[in-house]
């Protein structure tokens, strides 16, 4: 069975790798190339965009794919529409994978807010010294900020507007909570950003603030196309898989 699995995530990898294990699945992984030195899966990868959803439709049609994993961030809403919608046209089979969104725990001073212009207005009454975690896409919302300084940590640098005082931090996850509090401590910082990517590669900045007393912007989670089939884990997206492919 021909499948895209639309990645850039550690549980695309995973599909990735158990699939190349097994006879019959013919894995194609897709990377947005937004990322300068992606973790690479294993098997076939292209790397790029497709051309909106039509580019995508061609895609899936040239390559005579027969399933589609959407196993991308869970705030790539672009390219999950663009999958939900090519794969609708063409009566494919596909499944979203995301992992548990983040929950919050005793002692967290959470604000949840639906969108990255919310977090601005948020963070503007909230803080002077703020921790950016949100990725280097969308960081230039937060360039009008003229008051606060940003800590900013992204992999890869940003490539639009920044805030006017801010220090840039070029980092890949996993972090400890013991590093966290004594990056936080270092910089002064009195209010954290960031989007509910879950999972634990991340995490551990939220125990650093709730350790910290400090207030934390968590931007919600774009909403997937309706009638979606969403699992969160790696088995159970393997189970799918298997099951389409027995059909």
């Amino acid at each position: 069975m021909k499948t895209l699995i639309l990645g850039g995530t550690r549980e695309a990898r995973e599909i990735a790798h158990i699939a190349s294990g097994e006879r019959g699945f013919d894995i194609i992984s897709s990377l947005a190339g937004r990322v300068r030195d992606p973790l690479l899966p294993e098997g076939p990868v292209r790397i790029g965009g497709f051309g909106g959803g039509e580019g995508l439709r061609k895609w899936l049609v040239d390559n005579e794919i027969a399933g589609v994993i959407d196993a991308t961030h869970p705030f790539a809403g672009t390219i999950s529409a663009n999958a939900a919608g090519a794969a609708a046209d063409l009566g494919l089979p596909i499944l979203h994978v995301r992992r548990t969104g983040w929950s919050e725990q005793p002692g967290d001073r959470w604000i949840r807010v639906p969108d990255l212009d919310a977090a601005v207005q948020e963070v503007a009454q909230l803080g002077e010294r703020v921790f950016l975690t949100i990725g280097r896409q969308g960081v230039a919302a937060f360039a009008g900020l003229t008051r606060q300084w940003f800590l900013i940590r992204a992999i890869d640098p940003p490539t639009g507007a920044l805030p006017p005082h801010h220090e840039l931090l070029l980092a890949r996850g996993p972090f400890s909570p013991a590093d966290e509090q004594r990056l936080m401590a270092r910089h002064g910082i009195d209010v954290l950003v960031t989007k509910d990517s879950g999972g634990d590669q991340t995490a551990a900045k939220l125990d650093a603030a709730r350790s910290a007393g400090l207030p934390v912007v968590v931007v919600d989670r774009p909403e997937l196309p309706p009638g979606a089939v969403v699992v969160e884990t790696v088995d159970a997206a393997w189970t799918w898989l298997r099951a389409i492919a027995s059909r």
